[in-house]
């Protein structure tokens, strides 16, 4: 690689990173400001929980129709749209102190999110070839820093400036990233707009259980990270724990998820049977929840490194894995949403099921169960992603559309 080609792709790193950056302030941001939220747009927790699925779903849907959307925008011009996307529904934030604007820009985020991440692995894995798990863990470090910076800041935005502000200032970031993001694309490799699918025909991944396997499994790993960011605050202060302290632990949390993620981009390929870090962190997950409703108050620093740790490795290795299945860039990246879309869909449900226990019961401990039990039932799926798995993978899908497998 010359030295014009080395700084070309250290730059669209950089874009990635930037784009990854801003795929969760917006959501994360609202956790902490709950209580601003509710007292001034007279919003409930079911309400509340609404300004995370609706996001979250809109990700399952950008997901489901991520063809469609290669088709229509491109990768590039997509991805630079979603970004643009991101910022102006931020900004229309300072207008938003009502039901209506609050769930109109969720919408409007959910929309920007979900047609980068319905593009962006697809155009990693083009140009990016051997390296593609490091650059995906690399993004997945940049979503869940991004959440860290977006929980961490809320409370100390609110308090300086207001709580319209704390949500809306995440426009500036977005922009940010949208014109790194032009700058660094211009030479790479991706897939334009065409009036016809140019990946052939669909695949139809839903006849195939490894694909239901996977899909489940991101659901419910993703559902993990959503439920922490929307309620962990939340439920501490419900303990008795200042605003600030309950700021701090979510803070920690997902610092230990940006951490911990990172460290995976680093490391991924000293594991190319990726099995014994998805049971590792399924259990420590698991551990984590169950320390919430039994003993949160005795160690709530441990009770969320554990949850940080467990999540920031199998929130990014849960997309790593089903795109370890293909090699061709275009049908990993359908496959991959194929995955998100209906992982996401699943994961828009947790959140929501906890505002609706939380209004029924007051009480938080029925849904850190319910994820407890959840995230143990999966360690039947993990024991199974063998490398060796992903040939039966090929052979199976070979079955059902022989002419789409051929490039790998």
């Amino acid at each position: 690689m010359n030295q014009q080609s080395k700084h070309a792709s250290i730059l669209l790193l950089l874009a990635i990173l930037l784009l990854s950056l801003n795929l969760r302030p917006a959501i994360s941001a609202v956790g902490p400001l709950i209580q601003s939220i509710s007292q001034s747009a007279g919003i409930n927790s079911v309400g509340i929980s609404l300004l995370t699925t609706i996001p979250v779903l809109m990700m399952g849907l950008g997901a489901i129709y991520a063809g469609r959307i290669r088709q229509l925008l491109g990768e590039r011009g997509g991805i630079t749209i979603g970004a643009i996307t991101i910022a102006v529904a931020c900004f229309l934030r300072l207008w938003g102190g009502n039901a209506f604007g609050l769930f109109g820009s969720a919408l409007l985020v959910g929309l920007g999110i979900a047609i980068i991440q319905a593009l962006l692995p697809g155009f990693i894995k083009r140009n990016f070839g051997t390296r593609t798990s490091s650059v995906i863990a690399l993004y997945s470090t940049g979503i869940v820093a991004g959440a860290a910076i977006g929980s961490g800041a809320a409370s100390w935005m609110e308090d300086h400036f207001g709580w319209f502000s704390a949500l809306a200032s995440w426009s500036i970031p977005a922009i940010v990233a949208a014109f790194v993001w032009i700058s660094a694309s211009r030479s790479s490799l991706y897939e334009g707009r065409s009036s016809f699918s140019s990946a052939g025909p669909s695949v139809p991944f839903w006849r195939i259980p490894r694909c239901w396997s996977l899909l489940l499994f991101f659901g419910i790993g993703t559902g993990a990270f959503m439920l922490a960011m929307a309620w962990i605050s939340p439920f501490y202060i419900g303990l008795g724990i200042v605003k600030g302290e309950a700021g701090i632990l979510l803070s920690v949390l997902t610092v230990i998820e940006a951490l911990t993620a990172l460290w995976l981009s680093f490391t991924i390929n000293r594991f190319p049977d990726r099995r014994g870090l998805l049971i590792t962190s399924l259990l420590l997950v698991a551990t984590g929840f169950l320390l919430l409703m039994m003993a949160p108050l005795v160690a709530p620093y441990l009770t969320v490194a554990l949850l940080g740790v467990g999540i920031g490795i199998l929130f990014p290795l849960s997309i790593i894995v089903a795109m370890d299945h293909l090699k061709d860039p275009t049908l990993a990246g359908n496959f991959t949403a194929f995955v998100q879309g209906g992982g996401f869909i699943i994961a828009s449900l947790v959140p929501l099921t906890a505002g609706g226990l939380n209004d029924v019961f007051n009480d938080l401990s029925y849904i850190w169960a319910l994820m407890a039990i959840a995230s143990l039932s999966m360690l039947v799926v993990a024991v199974r992603l063998s490398p060796q798995s992903y040939v039966q993978f090929q052979k199976d899908l070979l079955g059902v559309q022989p002419e789409r497998l051929q490039v790998t």
